[in-house]
């Protein structure tokens, strides 16, 4: 493969949302109040609504959400009441969302302040001109966000990768909540797009854990890819997801770059790769069936939870486990995702949420 350029850029923003439980110093970063007491466990959701747009033009809606095209305030708001209803029957709620394809900051304040659960964080990213972007919302402190955007040659991911911080009481690990670039195009022309993503997020990685060796790292999101990619390419390209095997480990000559290397092991520690590589824990390889994605008649992986080895030390936030939510509403009776229909009104997404707890050890 030809030399490629990357480079990335990020900036540090902070954002409160009618928060009333706590106070957060902004320039500072710092937090208090009643929500960052220890809890018993800790329930992350990981979603991609598919193409929640506000019921405004502003010029980068795709042609199905103008207005001209009969899309209205009043039908975003059927659709918000619909999602907030949705996430609201999941019992334990979940503590952090992350949503992918929001048009705005506003779709995430608005589902937030809409489910009326404490949902006191919240932040949003896209690129400039981007027709969708991503968010986080939280019940707990989001601090030291920071917006990676990311170029390659020519081309720049369709959306950036989104960092924050959750800080409860002393504890505190980083989420990369992440929408990697599709396979239109092509799979192989749009790997490197996606590897790209995972090299940024990796240099990221190595920067915060020289500063802290045993933070915790979660990385989440729609990565449109397998966790068994690379075999699904027939072994014929480098994927930026690669499994912990020996010969994923001989064919990049062990040299990790712009790959996460993945395991089922608990924890995530390198075996066939370097001692010094990072490995993250992959539900998809060890507890999960069928997949979170149903196209052309089957089930893709390419929604993720990817855990690093700082949940499996038995102290702080341990790792529990993560489900697929495939029950109504979210599924139909054969648990397949039940997709928004803009006629009908009807439907949520084609994407199924996954849930991943973390349960505190003294």
């Amino acid at each position: 493969m030809k030399n490629q350029k990357f480079w990335f850029v990020f900036f540090m923003g902070f954002l409160l949302t009618g928060c009333a439980a706590c106070v957060i110093n902004e320039e500072a970063g710092e937090s208090s109040g009643s929500q960052t007491k220890f809890a018993e466990s800790l329930r992350l959701m990981t979603w991609n609504v598919h193409n929640l747009f506000d019921g405004e033009d502003n010029g980068n809606e795709y042609d199905e959400f103008l207005q001209s095209s009969g899309w209205s305030a009043e039908k975003y708001l059927g659709r918000l009441n619909t999602i907030s209803d949705a996430i609201g029957r999941i019992d334990p709620l979940p503590d952090i969302i992350m949503l992918m394809e929001l048009e705005s900051l506003r779709t995430i304040e608005d589902i937030a302040h809409s489910m009326k659960s404490g949902y006191s964080w919240s932040h949003f990213a896209s690129n400039p001109g981007s027709a969708i972007g991503l968010g986080v919302m939280s019940r707990y402190p989001l601090t030291e966000i920071k917006t990676h955007s990311i170029s390659i040659d020519d081309d720049t991911t369709p959306r950036p990768v989104l960092e924050a911080r959750v800080e409860i009481d002393t504890e505190n690990f980083v989420l990369f909540v992440c929408h990697w670039k599709s396979k239109i195009g092509g799979d192989a022309a749009t790997e490197n797009i996606r590897r790209a993503s995972a090299r940024v997020i990796l240099r990221r990685v190595r920067e915060l854990q020289k500063e802290k060796p045993d933070l915790g790292i979660i990385i989440a999101g729609d990565l449109n890819l397998n966790y068994d990619e690379f075999y699904r390419q027939n072994a014929s390209m480098i994927c930026a997801l690669l499994p912990d095997d020996p010969y994923c480990a001989q064919l990049s000559s062990g040299i990790q770059k712009d790959f996460l290397v993945i395991s089922k092991n608990k924890p995530p520690l390198p075996v066939h790769f370097p001692n010094d590589s990072i490995v993250f824990y992959s539900p998809w390889m060890n507890e999960l069936e069928n997949g979170s994605y149903f196209y052309k008649n089957d089930w893709e992986t390419i929604d993720h939870f990817l855990i690093s080895n700082h949940f499996f030390n038995n102290k702080g936030f341990e790792y529990e486990k993560t489900v697929i939510v495939n029950s109504a509403p979210f599924a139909n009776a054969s648990g397949v995702p039940v997709a928004y229909n803009t006629r009908s009104g009807l439907g949520l997404s084609d994407h199924l949420p996954l849930l991943l707890t973390l349960k505190f050890i003294n």
